[in-house]
């Protein structure tokens, strides 16, 4: 893959870039409406992949938290069309590359040496890229080890990169101006924790430690004297993206091992640590030849507070759903429903989310639950589809929820699509047997 000299790193080059995108997606909507007059049938298919195509161009190159945006999105199977899905899931491993020479000034900045230095061997090319960082291997007395190096500009382009991003976000998801930075500073938060190497070696090895009583769960070896601020060294593992494996396994028993290892593994940190990796693409695990899951990447872990906690999991009992009082009083202890909401507000939104609770806490309605269930999935899209067209929503302000839904519910979102493109049937409670 063609390798990048160099990122735009202040906030006007940043910004000339995501305007020249913008251009070339207006020239699509230009084309593809001029051809709808000739064809009154033409589907929005073809509209679709060209802009699909220019954003995810766009992006890529400024890397960072622009990149992280699509990462984000193409989570977002039910919701997304099909043509954003793929070409924004690249951004989860597969963007450009930094070149050489960049890695070599990346290392000497922090380090005072250059890579060849450090370690016994290292291989110049990036075996994977993705939206802040790449990974390089390499060796030293004799164990094979994979080094993150993080993207330059990063971390000082996150609070101008969402600025620029905010008007957009407010306008896809009816976010008024009212109450609404709370969310853009959770998510600037997070995304500043993650380029935070220092603090991810550290958040690695507690949570590694603390989950290692889970069968079947691996994790690499952390080693801090080679790491630091903006650089990552840990043990190469082997195995399969996440992905690869879905696309070739064919073993059901395989399959319910990997997904019941990843559902005890995100059962045990909600509900036992209380903190969970809250970034469950393909790209952060591996699948090795023993059906083991082996994770890679703990950059983005959230904090979940008793005050959401509890109400949010009392809502995932059908009894708390379906009485009225119990379901109100939950409805304003996460902040869906407000004091100064007009009746007609709370009627709505009351409705909407005893709609979308009752399907979504489904899972956690039975012993087991089989995530293959195409079904699920259907009737999950049909209710993204129906509000996403629900007129009488828009008219409505759209801020609901605490902020700490934005990553707790990122998280079950893509835990669901990973357990439903492994084909898993799980065991809802099983993490309880590893509880120490």
């Amino acid at each position: 893959m063609k390798t990048i000299d160099s990122i735009p790193t202040n906030k006007i080059q940043r910004a000339s870039k995501l305007v020249s995108t913008g251009v070339k997606v207006g020239g699509n909507y230009i084309k593809y409406y001029s051809k709808k007059l000739v064809n009154s049938d033409l589907s929005k298919e073809e509209l679709n992949e060209s802009n699909a195509e220019d954003i995810y161009d766009g992006l890529k190159s400024l890397k960072g938290s622009a990149l992280k945006v699509a990462q984000m999105l193409s989570m977002e199977k039910n919701i997304m069309p099909k043509a954003y899905v793929e070409k924004f899931s690249l951004s989860q491993f597969q963007v450009p590359p930094l070149s050489a020479p960049l890695v070599r000034k990346t290392f000497r900045q922090y380090f005072g040496a250059s890579p060849e230095d450090l370690y016994d061997t290292f291989e110049a090319e990036a075996t994977a890229a993705a939206s802040i960082g790449q990974v390089h291997k390499a060796t030293k007395d004799g164990k094979k080890l994979a080094v993150k190096i993080q993207y330059p500009g990063v971390a000082k382009s996150i609070s101008s990169d969402l600025a620029m991003v905010k008007p957009i976000a407010m306008k896809m998801f009816n976010i008024k101006g009212k109450d609404s930075d709370k969310y853009f500073q959770e998510m600037e938060g997070k995304l500043l924790e993650e380029t935070d190497y220092v603090l991810e070696v550290a958040q690695s090895i507690e949570i590694t430690n603390s989950c290692s009583v889970i069968p079947n769960l691996r994790f690499p070896t952390y080693y801090k004297e080679l790491s630091g601020a903006r650089i990552i060294t840990m043990d190469w593992m082997e195995g399969l993206h996440l992905s690869e494996f879905t696309a070739i396994n064919n073993d059901k028993e395989k399959a319910n091992l990997v997904g019941q290892t990843l559902w005890d593994f995100y059962m045990y940190q909600m509900h036992v640590l209380k903190r969970i990796h809250a970034d469950p693409h393909p790209g952060n695990f591996l699948v090795d030849s023993e059906a083991n899951l082996i994770a890679i990447d703990f950059g983005c872990i959230k904090v979940v507070p008793d005050s959401f906690y509890n109400p949010y999991f009392e809502l995932a009992k059908p009894e708390n759903i379906n009485n009225p009082e119990i379901f109100s009083e939950k409805m304003f202890a996460l902040e869906i429903l407000n004091e100064d909401d007009s009746p007609d507000e709370i009627k709505f939104f009351s409705a909407l989310f005893h709609e979308m609770l009752s399907l979504f806490t489904k899972p956690f309605h039975a012993e087991t639950f089989d995530f293959s269930d195409k079904n699920f999935f259907g009737k999950i899209a049909d209710l993204s589809d129906k509000y996403s067209k629900d007129t009488e929503l828009r008219k409505m302000n759209g801020n609901r929820g605490s902020e700490h839904f934005l990553y707790i519910n990122r998280t079950f979102f893509g835990l669901y699509n990973l357990l439903h493109d492994i084909g898993a049937e799980v065991v809802i409670d099983n993490y309880k047997n590893y509880v120490r």
